[in-house]
């Protein structure tokens, strides 16, 4: 999702200025004239290396200022006394900032949600709607309750999925330098002991010693052209076509993981903002948002069309075709005894506790497979540079 600044004007005649979050400039431009405004101009903004670094620092420090809040206000302290001071114990400089800018919006008459509205770079639009939702329904510290548990329920699942994958990282990593290794540093010694005896080498090594003398000399071409490789894929996959075929490849390849992993983040998402008051069609829309497939967000885009129409949440989902049976199965359930907040939670914590174990059986599946693969290329180097040495015994003396 990229951040737009807009401006635009009401229909009233007055010009109005904010920013948006939206897939592409087109998504933004209709989000704009859905709300009632005619927009003029809209703009992504750049940011530098030094913004960039903030911005992952202050969304690392996201849970950290929402678990602080929720306590203070928990504990009967009003909303301007609680940014107060955590605008003194905060550690972060940069959140430090951000609190001092909230604070004094609510103090020049701004309402909570407006004053996070205004740091759409730490705090999403998820985040800044279930805010506005609380202070409708005068119960903020229950909101931020319930967002300290989201954001630590989903911190807690990257985590984990990042944890998983470090070991086949490594493995790559180590086994690609080796095999780099030998072909540009070990093979070239041979390949001079072997042209000093003027004896024909074996197939395999004249091979090996042919792509070792291509990345010796044109180890720079490798590079650009695998620099270039990625930067068209990257450029490609940005492109509503790109994307599409992208998603739909990796439902193809990891299926199984892919859907546990958006329907857990799909439901956790709308459970959340449904236990908070958000009207049941808003929260549709901000959790297709966080579901990153494209295909099975455009599922969701099919499920809104159902609710407008009346026909509940649990058969469109069901007719999307993208979700699994167990959690549609539930959320009938939950539709039909009116606690489809409660169960949509529970289907999150169902697919989180399944999707960790897929991961684990997909990692215990592709690390063995990497360690044949890796084994197989360094096995074929090293037999490679045996034949070529017991090739020496057949040189007449």
């Amino acid at each position: 999702m990229t951040i737009f600044s807009y401006r635009a004007t009401t229909r009233e005649g007055a010009v109005v200025e904010g920013v948006i979050e939206a897939l592409d400039e087109r998504t933004a431009v209709e989000r704009l004239r859905a709300t009632g405004i005619i927009p003029l101009a809209l703009t992504a903004p750049k940011r530098n290396i030094k913004r960039r670094l903030s911005l992952r620092f202050s969304r690392g420090d996201l849970l950290t200022f929402t678990t602080e809040l929720s306590a203070l206000l928990g504990a009967g302290l009003p909303l301007d006394r609680s940014l107060n001071i955590l605008s003194e114990i905060s550690e972060s400089n940069e959140m430090k900032g951000v609190v001092q800018s909230i604070l004094k919006s609510i103090r020049e008459g701004s309402a909570f949600s407006e004053a996070l509205q205004k740091h759409p770079e730490v705090f999403p639009r998820l985040y800044v709607n279930m805010i506005r939702a609380g202070e409708a329904g005068g119960v903020l510290d229950v909101v931020l309750d319930k967002l300290n548990e989201f954001l630590e329920t989903t911190k807690e699942l990257k985590e984990h999925v990042f944890s998983a994958m470090i070991y086949p990282a490594i493995l790559v990593t180590t086994g690609g330098l080796s095999i780099i290794v030998l072909l540009t540093y070990v093979l070239p010694k041979f390949s001079t002991i072997f042209s000093e005896l003027g004896t024909s080498l074996p197939v395999p090594t004249q091979v090996l010693l042919a792509v070792s003398t291509v990345l010796q000399s044109y180890w720079w071409g490798a590079l650009a052209a695998l620099a270039g490789g990625y930067l068209l894929l990257r450029s490609y996959v940005r492109t509503e076509e790109g994307r599409l075929r992208w998603d739909s490849l990796k439902l193809k390849l990891l299926g199984n993981v892919i859907v546990k992993l958006e329907t857990a983040r799909f439901c956790r998402t709308l459970g959340t903002l449904l236990k908070s008051g958000v009207p049941l069609l808003q929260a549709l829309n901000n959790s297709r948002d966080v579901v990153s497939n494209r295909i099975i967000a455009s599922a969701v885009d099919a499920v809104s069309k159902g609710v407008k129409e009346g026909k509940g949440i649990a058969v469109p989902l069901s007719n999307a075709g993208v979700f699994p049976s167990l959690a549609l199965s539930m959320i009938k359930v939950g539709e039909e005894t009116g606690q489809l907040d409660a169960m949509l939670l529970k289907v999150a914590s169902t697919y989180e506790k399944s999707l960790k174990t897929a991961i684990k059986r997909f990692v215990g599946f592709i690390e063995p497979a990497m360690i044949l693969g890796m084994g197989v290329v360094i096995g074929f180097i090293v037999l490679s540079m045996l034949m070529a040495i017991f090739s020496i015994t057949e040189i007449p003396f």
